[in-house]
């Protein structure tokens, strides 16, 4: 099998293949360090992703393999923590948010410890365990999915399936962070209106402190704006005051790959092989990866 994209999808679906005992070789265009995957702020929770029914699914039983994973934070980059929803109402919600643990309202809107991800120690960890499975990752372009030399491939493109499948239906929607020093943040938050591009959440990672956030909907640059950074640090500081003079240490910009709903089917060639979809996941990739991961393996082990 061969598995095309290196972000989370890929990787995630890569290593219960392989660990299932199939021969299954990740081909993708860049590193996964480079992906969008690399860039995403870590924080287990659906957002911006359809549809709900199915994401709920799919994300509780990705928090189940986080809070394992959690039990070693250094090796995996997983760990627990506190922090608020702001605004957010249980009321407004999917029946997914009674199954999450602790998730309580309070005065300023919903209150959790949640896995917080660090991509970059994730997204390695995933490598080495795809490696100990007996699986590979080669950087190669694909520029035709049906070409890919594979009985069974399986499409976790991202962003690319818009070229690739083609896909009209899958668009960009850029997010924009800036990385500072942490002054002492322990505990996340996030306040999201859903109708504007502008958001305020901060997401305390190892060394670092991220803070977002933008979601601007077809827009493909990927060049950090110096003034929407700016904004993002003043509605970040208007919530913790000590960020206004945190010192910059990177400024990071990510595509989420949106899409009207997340395409995880599985597609019959003509030659009789089988393409396997699993990509548009919006803002969640990381929330839904390990359960998109085990329905796409599952609809690739009826084919192998």
């Amino acid at each position: 099998m061969i598995v095309v994209g290196s972000g989370i999808a890929g990787l995630t679906t890569a290593v219960l293949l392989a660990e299932s005992g199939r021969r299954v070789r990740v081909w993708a265009r860049e590193p996964a360090e480079r992906t969008t995957s690399a860039v995403a702020g870590g924080l287990w929770w659906p957002y911006r992703i359809e549809p709900e029914p199915l994401v709920g699914a799919w994300a509780l039983e990705s928090l189940t393999v986080y809070e394992e994973l959690a039990d070693r934070p250094e090796e995996t980059g997983v760990r627990l923590v506190d922090g608020v929803h702001h605004g957010a109402r249980l009321d407004e919600l999917g029946p997914w948010a009674g199954r999450v643990p602790g998730l309580r309202a309070v005065a300023e809107g919903l209150a959790a410890r949640l896995p917080v991800i660090d991509m970059p120690v994730h997204l390695a960890w995933l490598r080495q365990r795809l490696a100990e499975a007996g699986g590979t990752v080669e950087v190669r372009e694909v520029t035709d999915l049906a070409a890919v030399p594979a009985p069974v491939v399986v499409n976790c493109t991202g962003l690319g399936a818009r070229s690739l499948v083609p896909d009209p239906a899958v668009r960009p929607v850029r997010g924009q962070l800036v990385v500072v020093e942490n002054p002492g943040v322990t505990s996340w938050f996030t306040s999201v209106d859903h109708a504007s591009a502008a958001s305020a959440y901060f997401i305390p990672q190892p060394g670092r402190l991220l803070l977002g956030g933008t979601a601007e909907e077809d827009d493909w640059s990927l060049a950090p704006d110096p003034a929407t950074a700016e904004a993002i640090v003043a509605r970040c500081a208007a919530v913790r005051p000590e960020l206004a003079g945190a010192r910059v240490l990177a400024h990071r910009v990510g595509l989420r790959p949106a899409r009207e709903s997340v395409r995880l089917e599985r597609q019959p060639l003509p030659d009789g092989r089988v393409l396997v979809h699993n990509y548009g996941h919006g803002g969640a990739g990381v929330t839904v990866a390990w359960g998109c991961a085990r329905e796409a393996a599952g609809l690739a082990y009826r084919t192998a």
